[in-house]
Formats: structure tokens, C-alpha cells, sequence
């Protein structure tokens, strides 16, 4: 029997979707084929030699596949990626907001310092959600949606609720502040659904399609319609791209999953065709001109920005758009003034650090045993990476524009705390992997010196 008559089995990868339709593949190892003469069997394919450029960068591959394989590689791509995007927004949103606050005869650094306000006790929230057990989060889905509701019924009562730029969706706390419930709606409804989706899992009742849309759906319905009554077209976007995501990550089968898209597809259609603003935007996908009467002024110039960035940018705080011609330049349209002030080099590294923030909390999900922290770390990541895709395709012309902000980079405080906290939960169930608290405790003071002392005084009494 030859060496290539044996196959190797390579273990296959657990899909990230619940018991529903959970399924495996596995894959095996073709034989190598045979090289030479006379039915002899060969070397099959040769390795490059080490110094060559092609081993070296199949030497990199591997270093980097490696690296990447590691279990702490979504907690650092989570810590360091939120982080990294809280800081470039904190710089764009100062860069961004000056001539808007000079402009309304406030000081320039008046959005930068109540951004950074926010961005302080968003880092309180983010600590205290890192630090805080399973169980306790469970214990505060309840409480948090039945709050959600409460606020946003709140913001409907005339001199409670306040109107900016035709959308009632908040409520002034008092001088220059104002909350948004809506914001806060979305982080209810992840730990809500998660919630109930692993307690109906352990009962073994998620493979009947009335317990898994009931009282899900019903439940998701009435937040979106008390977020319309406000006209926030784009939230009800964000938090039906988070139920279709807890959804999917349950299982639904495709039928159903259709069904509810379908039905949610229908009323959004529904809610365009009765709004004039509504139809305004959709029309201006992709417009190049402003239009009669400029109705897609803010979709165009957002263009332009862009456009005038270059590769490389204009410079920090050089943006032409942000004086007067680009209205929002600090909330929906950052994007738009990073790529300006820092070229296509800015704005692909935002998209990168996006990109690797979904990836990690992907990894997360996939990769953990319990079922809240599975729901939980999907509903999340749905939630970011949704919320950043309708952002920055509207200010690219490839989306209505929503008026949603971009997760962790725009200004406003309302939307800033609840994302930092849902950051923090993706780092706490990061750092609970095995192998992640397995190499955390490696690193704390003393262990790794006592580890290795037990392993030398096992050694026969012959070996160094």
C-alpha cells in the first residue's frame, strides 16, 4: 500500500446558525497524485525553496494564518477596533462640527465636548458590560424593553417629545441635551430576543414556528410602529435588519424567514409610497444633480466631498463641504467630510475597521456554547454592521438616505452610549471563549513562571 492510497479527514466547521437548521460538512483530503515512471509514486507537488519570494510569502500566509487562528483574535479586534473608530470619530466629529456650532453662535468645540462627555460615560458603560455576568444581563432584558416602551410612548405626548428636522423622536432633558429612545431600543430588543430565543432552545421548542415568531415578531412590530409614529424611517431599518438576523441565527426555515422578510418588505414599501420626503430620498439614489427645488442637495454634495478627498485628502480640517454646503456634517454625513479631510486612504480604513469589528463578533457567535451569548453576540453584530452599511451607503448614492448616524463615529450621545455597552458585551463574551480565558489567565503575573517551574521539577533528573 502506497502513502497516497491514505486519505487524511479534515474536520469540518460548525455553522454558526441554531438547532433549526444547524448542519455539518466534512470534506476529505485528496491523495496526492503520483509523479514519475513505471506507476512509481512521486514527491506530488514541490515546496519553493525558503528564499524565494513565493516561499516567503507562503511563509507569511502561514504566520498570519496562525495569528489570526488565535483565541484571543476576536477580543483584540473587538477592543481594538471599537476603540480605534471612537477615537477617529472624536477627531471628525471636532474637525467636522466647528463651522456648525459657529454657525448656531456656540463655541467650535461645543459638539466636540458634549461628544466627549458622552464618549466617557459610554467607557463607564462598556467597563461595567464587560465585567458583568450572564445572568444579570438575562435579568435585565425585561426591564430595559419594558423601559423602551415607556420612553418611546413618552416621546408621543405633546410637550414631552421634541421635533428636529420633521422626526419626533426625543425628549429634552433639559438644556442642550436630549435622549433618543429609539437608540435604546435597539440594545432592548437584542438582550429581549436573546433572551427569549435560548430559553425556548433549552426547551427544545424552537423547531415549531409558532414559538419561534411568537411573541418575537408581535413583540419587534410595536417597537417599529412607535418608532414611525416619529417618522425614524431608519431605525425601523436597523431594528428589522436585527430581527431578521436573530432570526436567522435561530434557524428559521427559509420559508419562514421569506415570509417575515416579505411582510416587512411590504410595509416599508407601504410607508415610502404614503411620504412625500420618503419618495424624495428614493429618488435621489444615485443622483448627480441636485434636482428641482435641490431636493437631493445633501445626497450630492456628500458626492462631492468625497470626490474632493482625492486619495489622500484635503488635510484635517481643510473640508470645503462642511461650510455651509453639506447640512449634518458631523451626524449622518461624517463619512462624507472623513473622506474629504482624508481621502480614500481615511475612508477605507473606517470600512476595515468596521470590517473586522462584524468579523470578530461573527467569530464570537460562532464559536460559543451558550445560547444567550450566541443570540446576543449575533443580535449585536447585526445591529453595528447593518446600522454602518445603511450610513455609509447612503452618503456613497447607493441608499435612500436614512438619517441613521454611523455606529461609534457620529455625533450624538443617544447613540453613542447604547452601542458602547453592546461593545462591551462582545468583548466580555470574547474574553468567556475557553481558550480566550485559558490564555488571559497565562497572562497574569506569576502564572506562566509557576507553570513553567512545575514542568521543569517533572523532568527526570538527567535532562536540562
Amino acid at each position: 500500500m502506497h502513502a497516497d492510497d491514505i486519505a487524511r479527514p479534515l474536520a469540518g466547521w460548525t455553522a454558526l446558525r441554531g438547532p433549526v437548521a444547524r448542519s455539518r460538512t466534512a470534506r476529505t483530503a485528496r491523495p496526492r497524485p503520483a509523479a514519475g515512471r513505471g506507476g512509481k509514486p512521486g514527491p506530488g507537488r514541490p515546496r519553493p525553496p525558503r528564499g524565494t519570494v513565493l516561499g516567503g510569502l507562503r511563509a507569511l500566509h502561514a504566520r498570519a494564518k496562525r495569528a489570526w487562528d488565535r483565541p484571543l483574535t476576536a477580543y483584540y479586534l473587538i477592543l481594538g477596533g471599537s476603540l480605534l473608530i471612537i477615537v477617529l470619530g472624536l477627531v471628525m466629529v471636532y474637525s467636522a462640527s466647528q463651522i456648525k456650532a459657529l454657525q448656531n453662535g456656540l463655541p467650535p468645540s461645543f459638539f466636540f465636548r458634549k461628544q466627549l462627555l458622552a464618549a466617557a460615560i459610554g467607557t463607564v458603560l462598556l467597563l461595567a458590560a464587560a465585567r458583568m455576568p450572564v445572568k444579570l444581563l438575562r435579568a435585565f432584558a425585561y426591564p430595559a424593553l419594558a423601559g423602551s416602551f415607556c420612553l418611546l410612548c413618552l416621546v408621543q405626548v405633546p410637550g414631552i417629545g421634541e421635533t428636529i428636522n420633521g422626526n419626533t423622536n426625543w425628549i429634552a432633558l433639559g438644556g442642550p441635551f436630549q435622549l433618543q429612545p429609539s437608540e435604546f431600543a435597539k440594545l432592548a430588543l437584542v438582550l429581549w430576543g436573546a433572551d427569549l430565543l435560548a430559553r425556548k432552545q433549552a426547551k427544545k421548542l424552537l423547531t415549531q414556528w409558532k414559538h419561534l415568531l411568537v411573541p418575537l415578531v408581535p413583540v419587534t412590530f410595536v417597537l417599529l410602529g412607535l418608532i414611525m409614529l416619529g417618522g425614524d424611517m431608519g431605525t425601523t431599518v436597523v431594528l428589522t435588519a436585527v430581527l431578521l438576523g436573530l432570526l436567522w441565527i435561530a434557524g428559521a426555515p427559509t420559508r419562514l424567514f421569506s415570509g417575515v422578510f416579505g411582510v416587512t418588505a411590504v410595509l416599508a414599501v407601504l410607508f415610502i409610497k404614503t411620504s412625500a420626503n420618503r419618495m424624495s430620498r428614493l429618488a435621489c439614489i444615485g443622483a448627480t444633480d441636485p434636482g428641482t427645488n435641490d431636493q437631493c442637495w445633501q445626497a450630492v454634495h456628500g458626492i462631492y466631498a468625497l470626490a474632493n478627498g482625492g486619495w489622500f485628502g484635503a488635510g484635517l480640517g481643510a473640508s470645503v463641504e462642511k461650510w455651509g454646503e453639506l447640512p449634518e456634517p458631523h451626524t449622518d454625513f461624517i463619512f462624507a467630510i472623513t473622506g474629504e479631510e482624508l481621502g480614500l486612504a481615511g475612508t477605507l480604513s473606517v470600512l476595515a475597521l468596521f470590517a473586522a469589528l462584524g468579523y470578530a463578533g461573527i467569530r464570537v457567535a460562532g464559536r460559543t456554547e451558550d445560547p444567550f451569548v450566541r443570540y446576543a453576540a449575533g443580535g449585536v453584530t447585526t445591529w453595528i454592521t447593518a446600522q454602518a452599511v445603511v450610513n455609509i451607503g447612503a452618503v456613497l448614492g447607493l441608499l435612500p438616505i436614512a438619517g441613521v448616524p454611523l455606529p461609534l463615529f457620529s455625533y450624538g450621545g443617544s447613540a453613542l452610549l447604547p452601542t458602547m455597552f453592546a461593545i462591551g458585551l462582545l468583548i466580555a463574551f470574547a474574553r468567556d471563549e475557553p481558550g480566550a480565558r485559558a490564555a488571559l489567565a497565562m497572562r497574569q503575573p506569576g502564572v506562566r513562571w509557576k507553570t513553567m517551574r512545575r514542568r521543569v521539577k517533572k523532568r527526570p533528573s538527567g535532562e536540562r
